[in-house]
């Protein structure tokens, strides 16, 4: 087991876009920080399943690919030198008789820590693959999961197949890149936001439902054609030319070993409170993980949950300190730079 025995004020485990702002924010308050990231990098979901995906809903950023907000959001969080650990999975959480938490990682690391911010989004993401036995032979050649180079689908005839925000988001972002994209979809209705959908509606995407994909057929890794079945007339098929098949069946999520910890849980995610604090004193939930009221599921509503908690988690680490409300535009760090 390897140990090391210094103690963090706060400890956030995931850095993703939440726990990095919250750890920026973390060293405007003066705080000791470190940040324990399951993946070999810092960025979360974002840069791994998204990295060329458009981002429009942060407030100020008219547009930004999700690997240029993640490089913005990194260099931020960076700012005032946290501790950084990539490549560890928290896998045990115990309070010790003087008040602190231990954390203990996959390898056997051993972490201390005041508090504890728990932003690890939904926990371990898995895209759901095509449920097609020979969806083997074409997966990471001809059928993805996400799309990650949009030059790849450049002159391309690709059919997307889902009906959320991701396969209507990429639907859309494909259409002028393609020479044809095509959407198919178990239902009539998508379950994209609204503004989407009726872009969606008025684009020059061929719009299938309610279909699925029966049959693939290729050869060597490249998929070729494609046979859809209609789910209402029982024996109605169509043959589809394809190129490049993006598969958006949602994600499986496993929050294990988190569920063992002893927070309260509901719908596979924490329950906090107004202070972003869960049922167990000195330990907070912001992002995707946390469970509130009338609940903002936008990275924008992370950028504000972060500092509330960081606020809160303040107050136990540094009992003397009160809450403070800091603007960046005034912070000494910055300014002496100017």
């Amino acid at each position: 087991m390897i140990m090391n025995k210094e103690i963090y004020d706060v400890t956030i485990i995931g850095g993703g876009p939440a726990g990095l702002f919250a750890a920026f924010y973390s060293g405007m308050r003066e705080m000791k920080t470190k940040i324990i990231e399951y993946l070999p990098y810092l960025g979360g979901k974002v840069p791994y399943f998204y990295p060329e995906k458009v981002i429009r809903d942060i407030g100020g950023i008219v547009q930004a690919t999700g690997e240029e907000v993640t490089e913005q959001l990194v260099e931020q969080a960076l700012t005032f030198d946290p501790t950084v650990v990539l490549g560890e999975q928290v896998v045990d959480m115990q309070r010790m008789e003087d008040g602190n938490f231990q954390l203990v990682s996959n390898n056997g690391s051993v972490h201390y820590s005041k508090t504890v911010m728990i932003a690890t989004g939904f926990g371990t993401l898995h895209s759901v693959k095509l449920d097609h036995p020979e969806a083997v032979y074409y997966e990471e050649k001809s059928l993805h999961y996400t799309v990650r180079k949009l030059a790849d689908y450049y002159d391309k005839d690709v059919l997307i197949s889902g009906g959320g925000n991701s396969a209507v988001d990429w639907a859309l972002e494909l259409e002028n890149i393609a020479k044809s994209v095509t959407l198919v979809h178990r239902r009539n209705e998508f379950k994209g936001l609204e503004s989407s959908v009726t872009r969606l509606k008025n684009s020059r995407v061929n719009i299938m439902t309610p279909y699925e994909i029966k049959t693939l057929h290729g050869t060597d890794g490249q998929v070729e054609k494609v046979t859809l079945g209609h789910l209402e007339n029982e024996g109605e098929e169509k043959e589809l030319q394809i190129d490049r098949l993006v598969v958006n069946h949602g994600f499986q999520i496993n929050l294990e070993p988190i569920t063992t910890w002893g927070l309260e849980m509901i719908d596979g995610m924490i329950t906090v409170d107004s202070s972003m604090q869960t049922s167990v004193e000195g330990v907070f939930a912001i992002g995707d993980i946390a469970h509130y009221q009338d609940k903002l599921g936008l990275i924008a509503g992370a950028f504000n949950e972060g500092p509330i908690a960081v606020n809160h988690a303040k107050k136990i680490a540094d009992p003397e300190d009160p809450v403070k409300h800091l603007f960046s535009t005034n912070f000494a760090a910055f300014t002496e730079e100017e």
